[in-house]
């Protein structure tokens, strides 16, 4: 029935939202670690969302979204010179993770948020739906 298609759109946005708050954690998390060179230092992730608009069978769903993919930030490594430090490289340089920890509190906050948008969609439609067979009775 086409009036429950807001219960899967909001649904898909949780679980979208979801995989966004899991990869931010995850790079706040690994946002000190310290490596002796550049490929091994912490890339912070990223979710890639994609519009829903048919679903597995080809029936219109009305919409929705998914993770299409989690991506890896493409900046360079924070380079300091530490030289005592025992993952120094022979140059006596450390390499930190490329994650702002700034950026990523924005991004938690912009995702919770989005996040308890959804779930507002979700009670709203549930009331009015309540209200509608209230109606009929």
């Amino acid at each position: 029935m086409a009036l429950f298609n807001i219960f899967d759109i909001a649904g898909s946005s949780m679980s979208a939202q979801s995989v966004r708050l899991n990869t931010t954690a995850s790079n706040l998390a690994n946002a000190t670690n310290v490596a002796g060179d550049a490929e091994s230092a912490y890339k912070g992730k990223h979710a890639l969302f994609e519009t829903i608009l048919t679903g597995l069978n080809g029936e219109d769903t009305g919409g929705g979204v998914a993770v299409r993919q989690i991506v890896e930030s493409q900046a360079a490594p924070q380079r300091v010179h530490q030289p005592g430090h025992p993952m120094a490289d022979s140059d006596g340089y450390i390499y930190l993770s490329n994650v702002n920890v700034m950026d990523e509190m924005v991004d938690m906050i912009a995702a919770s948020r989005a996040y308890q948008n959804s779930v507002e969609v979700l009670n709203t439609s549930k009331q009015l739906m309540l209200r509608t067979l209230a109606v009929g009775q």
